[in-house]
């Protein structure tokens, strides 16, 4: 792929059996954007954290975000004048949601704007933070394409996925497309 990829796990940050971090353990093009704070996170200081992360990694990086970091994309698109080259956005949860944590509501509301990048929006039958409908009408704001991956929980390590070869294949062709 060639591109830097920076991880940017959700509420609670990513367990050692999640795709992310398997994905992460396989090389260095893979970096993890650290939070000061998974359990009680602070919208401002994500869009922080990853804003620093964007500088220091170059306008050709691409964000893999999981759950509550993809409202944290949507929420650093609307502020920065960094570019990346891609976003794969994954398990979209829903702040109006009853599963969604209430440590998290600084996320709500969600910005609904065009993303100024390609992106991709993955979603689930059975996710308990956010229905298809939900994640359906983000890409669509977004301006993302969307993908049903069918019943896979919250596509994450409780989902058995492994190191989610699909979700490495969407990857690929996401960065491939914007290369093009």
């Amino acid at each position: 792929m060639g591109d830097k990829v920076l991880i940017l796990p959700g509420y609670g940050n990513s367990g050692p059996g999640h795709w992310q971090s398997l994905w992460q353990a396989a090389g260095p093009a893979f970096q993890r954007v650290e939070q000061r704070d998974w359990e009680h996170p602070v919208c401002a200081e994500w869009v922080a954290a990853l804003e620093e992360a964007v500088a220091e990694a170059g306008d050709g990086c691409v964000l893999v975000a999981h759950s509550l970091a993809c409202l944290l994309v949507a929420h650093w698109a609307v502020q920065t004048r960094q570019s990346v080259r891609a976003a794969l956005l994954v398990a979209v949860p829903d702040p109006g949601g009853p599963a969604f944590p209430s440590d998290a509501s600084g996320f709500a509301p969600v910005p609904l704007m065009p993303l100024p990048f390609p992106s991709l929006v993955v979603a689930s039958h059975d996710d308990p933070y956010g229905s298809l409908d939900f994640s359906r009408g983000c890409a669509d704001a977004w301006g993302s394409r969307w993908v049903d991956i069918g019943p896979a929980g919250h596509i994450n390590g409780d989902s058995g996925l492994g190191d989610w070869p699909e979700g490495k294949h969407l990857l690929e062709s996401l960065t491939e497309a914007a290369h093009a």
